[in-house]
């Protein structure tokens, strides 16, 4: 056991995670040349195409290091703030960390965050400083900040490379030398700990876990703790790039388990396995259940489909354990989930994931974060509002509290007015300005979460000229002024592109999207009144006019009475074709609404 170290990589976006691992994986021949490729661990498409990781992968690798042979098992994480939750159950398998700086863009918002999460977890913190080959890397400058961050000796900062593997070596000693063996007693019974699953279609569902108490043998009769379903761990094996089957996976090791479950609901991440016969009393806590900061509907285009949808949610589930979908049904859409996500980029993915591995195609209604309200007849009692339909008429209501969050958004100092004037015009309250450096400042805000969910990242990667960063967590609920903002088309309402707005807000938006909606919709044999609208009373009007057949065409000369005589039926045919009309949506109108600014 003392010859095993585990140990994650947690950075900011694009510090160089991934590139750093493969140079790992390669110094320590876990992967031959044929089988390398760059982001060697992030195994989906998706992560290869937009150069991000979206899962943490866990990999085993073997190093001999003075003589001795070690084993070490390193997990990639994330860094993109959406993805924090994924961060969190790595480090909760884990004795230590790799924490990495980009020598060219120094300390960044999430580098922070997810530090003081390491912290928490009473990891051990190696820092490494990435990217030194740069022209524009800064070491000594970057090595100071990260001296003040951790109160660390200049010479525990290992200087590091992930394009041509500098310092790579350097590194792996650090690991074993620093990183604390993993601590557990052998003859106890058997306690890991579940920290990701994945579901294969020929197999069931793969667990990943790791060995806290005890071991774990193959043919073992095992429970779930959290479910009471027990099961026989048909295989048991260790992560390489490929499963490598196993007779028993010790104490301290981290390894994966297939027992033939096929119900995504029967694992779930932060669970206790233990052995069915002579259980462990106590389960493994400090995991948290993920908190959903952003709503939006699903619906599959076709009614048919939702069964399917169903069952392909429920697999991805698995994979991404941040998800969390209830069903729901709307008027203009029929049967579909409400669904929960981390973030705006959290739902992209969950979209083209869904489109991708299991060839669903859907509508998303426009997201909104879940409110409080609470009415005049009970005013102590508060219901959650997650769908703008639920909020009660006006006379009944007593007030709405909304989610807030604190803001730090690290930048340079020249930006400092562009990124203020953001902040303030999403309705943000400054709480605190520090100047890291003279050249960057870090600022904390409260702000509402709705403000954000839309378009504040983009927003702020545009007034920074892409060097904010951004980091934020929920500090409860305020109250607001807030309206229920409803579209009307043809006179109908649309309940999928309701919203809950801010009162300032609504006047503004409201005509917003008029203007969207009237560029989106096709153009219909009869004029379609699009209008927002607050209650009953109308705020924004725009008129989509009617295609219309030149039915004078025929009549040249004569009186204009018979021209007009056509015109009028003409006009009394286009009022009852408006009556009886359908208006569809384009999907792309769904999403529009959410790029206003655009």
């Amino acid at each position: 056991m003392k010859h095993i170290r585990n140990f994650c990589i947690i950075a900011h976006i694009d510090h160089g995670k991934s590139t750093l691992a493969d140079r790992l994986l390669g110094a320590t021949q876990t992967v031959t040349a044929r089988e390398e490729k760059a982001q060697l661990l992030d195994n989906m498409d998706l992560e290869r195409e937009r150069g991000i990781t979206i899962k943490s992968h866990a990999i085993q690798m073997e190093y001999t290091y003075q003589g001795q042979e070690y084993i070490l098992n390193l997990i990639d994480t994330p860094g993109h703030v959406d993805f924090s939750y994924e961060v969190s159950r790595s480090i909760a398998a884990c004795e230590g960390a790799l924490l990495i700086v980009d020598a060219a863009q120094s300390i960044q918002a999430q580098t922070i965050s997810n530090l003081y999460l390491a912290l928490d977890n009473d990891l051990e913190i190696i820092p490494v400083l990435n990217k030194v080959d740069l022209p524009s890397a800064n070491p000594e400058e970057v090595s100071d900040d990260i001296i003040d961050l951790l109160g660390c000796k200049l010479e525990d900062i290992i200087h590091a490379s992930g394009k041509t593997g500098f310092g790579v070596e350097n590194i792996l000693a650090a690991i074993i030398e620093k990183i604390p063996p993993p601590k557990g007693i052998k003859d106890e019974p058997l306690q890991a700990l579940i920290f990701d699953s994945h579901y294969n279609p020929f197999r069931g569902i793969e667990v990943i876990f790791r060995v806290v108490n005890g071991e774990i043998r193959k043919g073992q009769k095992i429970k779930f703790m959290a479910t009471g379903k027990e099961y026989f761990a048909d295989e048991v094996g260790t992560l390489k790039l490929n499963q490598v089957p196993k007779d028993v996976i010790s104490t301290g090791d981290v390894g994966y388990l297939i027992s033939g479950i096929k119900e995504a609901k029967e694992v779930k991440v932060g669970d206790t396995v233990t052995d069915a016969k002579t259980p462990t009393t106590n389960m493994i806590t400090g995991f948290e259940d993920v908190k959903p900061m952003v709503f939006a509907g699903i619906y599959p285009v076709d009614t048919d489909d939702y069964e399917d949808l169903r069952s392909s949610m429920e697999k991805l589930q698995l994979n991404d354990a941040s998800l969390v979908f209830l069903p729901e049904s709307s008027a203009a859409l029929g049967f579909g989930f409400r669904c929960g996500f981390l973030g705006m980029l959290h739902m992209e993915i969950i979209q083209e994931r869904l489109e991708r591995e299991f060839d669903m195609t859907v509508i998303t209604t426009v997201p909104n974060v879940s409110y409080l309200a609470y009415t005049k007849k009970e005013p102590d009692v508060s219901f959650v509002i997650n769908n703008p339909s639920d909020l009660p008429e006006p006379s009944k209501l007593d007030r709405v509290e909304e989610p807030f969050i604190k803001a730090t958004i690290i930048t340079k100092a020249d930006y400092v007015g562009n990124v203020m004037s953001l902040c303030i015009e999403k309705r943000g309250q400054i709480t605190n300005q520090t100047y890291l450096t003279t050249e960057r400042v870090e600022l904390n805000f409260d702000m509402p979460l709705a403000e954000i969910v839309f378009d504040f990242y983009d927003r702020l990667k545009t007034v920074s000229k892409g060097y904010a960063s951004f980091d934020y967590h929920p500090i409860g609920m305020r109250q607001s002024k807030l309206v229920k903002l409803d579209v009307l088309l043809n006179a109908a309402s649309v309940d999928a592109l309701s919203a809950l707005i801010h009162e300032d807000n609504a006047f503004h938006i409201g005509k917003k999207m008029c203007e969207k909606l009237r560029e989106l919709i096709p153009r219909q044999q009869f004029d379609i009144p699009i209008q927002a609208a607050i209650g009953a009373k109308i705020i924004a009007r725009e008129t989509i006019k009617a295609l219309r057949k030149d039915v004078t065409a025929k009549c040249y000369g004569g009186d204009i009475s018979r021209k007009r005589k056509l015109l009028e039926k003409q006009k009394k045919g286009k009022k009852r074709m408006r009556l009886v009309g359908n208006v569809e949506i384009p999907q792309e109108a769904f999403m529009a609404v959410l790029k206003l600014n655009d």
